[in-house]
């Protein structure tokens, strides 16, 4: 049987490596700098990323059930106005950061990962007017090998 993509992807350990190291790409990023050198950002961003990518990707549910619900993080990312451009680039950083971590060659683990990202930011540039068009009641989505399991 497949494993998941978060095993896949060396789990914890390894999603957190992927979000230092994609952090560290978009502090690099001239257009994505700002958002991400923000000193009021919450202490633990880089374990609470790891381990929302990890919820969805198909490891434990820890995000959705002691930090944040996928409605007030898609409203915490809502409300800035056309977010495209830094989209794309902040897709680009999380592709460089695979590769800056040694994640797997594996050219289906590759693309899953992308399309989840692509998939993720259109989703988190949705509401660019205000941060209450995000609808009460989003779940943590779960993305696998072939694409969206469920939202």
């Amino acid at each position: 049987m497949r494993p998941t993509l978060y095993e896949a992807a060396g789990g914890q350990e390894g999603l957190l490596a992927l979000a230092r190291a994609h952090h560290a790409r978009c502090l690099a990023d001239d257009n994505l700098n700002h958002p991400f050198s923000k000193e009021d950002g919450h202490p633990q961003h880089l374990e609470r990323l790891a381990a929302y990518w990890g919820e969805v990707l198909g490891g434990p549910t820890t995000y959705s059930e002691t930090m944040l619900d996928e409605t007030s993080l898609e409203r915490m990312h809502a409300g800035n106005g056309d977010m495209s451009e830094a989209a794309r680039r902040f897709v680009d950083c999380f592709v460089g950061a695979i590769d800056d971590v040694g994640m797997p060659d594996d050219p289906a683990f590759r693309a899953a990962m992308r399309a989840y990202m692509e998939w993720a930011t259109g989703r988190f540039i949705a509401y660019p007017d205000d941060p209450t068009d995000v609808p009460e009641g989003l779940a943590v989505p779960r993305w696998g090998w072939d694409g969206l399991i469920r939202t």
